[in-house]
């Protein structure tokens, strides 16, 4: 899959050929990888389904105080969330059908499964890791904002409502507005 309509001719990231496209062995060093801008959280693409033959991918997220990740859920995604820095309440339904939450906090993991609602809120600025069924990880890119820089300070993300219902559908995933917390 590529993303050459999500931008203007010689204009947008460079990093195409960063990450090899296939299975072999390679190496980033810090900072690099596939950048995106999506809501206020900076995510890097540190490996693709390309390079995996589908299996997973890894990315990156660094993220704002008080940023939200909506409720959605993933069809087919399974997703991983292991905190690096800072602290991230994670809201998901337990297997028993609970919505609950939990604080996650410098070197916590959370799972949650293909199917399952869940959302984020950042409580402290964070970074995570995070791994998933391969292929979603492009997801970030093609809802978000694409950039070279691996900085949080890049220009304002601005939903354009239209990709973002394409990207989820073709992601095979939902968001869930109306979908109430507890602790939210």
């Amino acid at each position: 899959m590529t993303f050459e309509y999500l931008i203007k001719p010689g204009q947008g990231p460079q990093w195409k050929g960063v990450l090899p496209g296939k299975p072999e062995p390679y190496v980033l060093r810090r900072g690099e990888g596939e950048h995106a801008m999506l809501f206020g959280d900076l995510f890097t693409v540190l490996l693709s389904g390309d390079e995996t033959d589908g299996q997973f991918g890894v990315i990156t997220s660094d993220s704002p105080v008080g940023d939200i990740i909506p409720t959605h859920s993933h069809d087919e995604t399974h997703e991983t969330f292991y905190v690096l820095e800072g602290k991230v309440r994670l809201f998901f339904t337990d297997a028993g059908g609970t919505k609950t939450s939990r604080l996650l906090t410098p070197g916590d993991f959370a799972y949650v499964p293909a199917g399952t609602p869940h959302a984020y809120r950042v409580e402290e600025a964070a970074r995570m890791m995070g791994t998933m069924t391969g292929g979603f990880e492009r997801f970030f890119q093609h809802m978000g904002t694409l950039t070279d820089h691996n900085t949080k300070e890049q220009p304002p993300f601005i939903p354009d409502f239209g990709r973002m219902k394409a990207a989820a559908g073709d992601h095979r995933m939902a968001f869930m507005p109306d979908y109430q917390w507890p602790d939210a």
